[in-house]
């Protein structure tokens, strides 16, 4: 069981580093927005955004979640 919720911790782990990486900066200035305009290509993808941003914050109370678990159960398998 406790080998389970590890497997399932790790996988929600790096679905959240993924997903924060896949997600564009805020800010609109800095070199790369100067260099290929990207706030106009960002704003064409908007609704791939806010589905990025509602994916990420389900995976980040998924990872709580499982942080806690894991806290409350691991000390009966030890």
């Amino acid at each position: 069981m406790a080998i389970v919720l590890m497997i399932i911790h790790i996988l929600i782990s790096i679905g959240l580093i993924t997903v924060v990486l896949m997600q564009q900066s805020k800010s609109e200035g800095g070199l790369s927005g100067a260099i290929s305009g990207w706030s106009q290509h960002a704003k064409a993808r908007y609704g791939i955004e806010e589905k990025l941003d509602k994916f990420t914050m389900g995976l980040a109370v998924a990872f709580f979640v499982s942080s806690l678990v894991m806290y409350l159960i691991y000390p009966m398998f030890s």
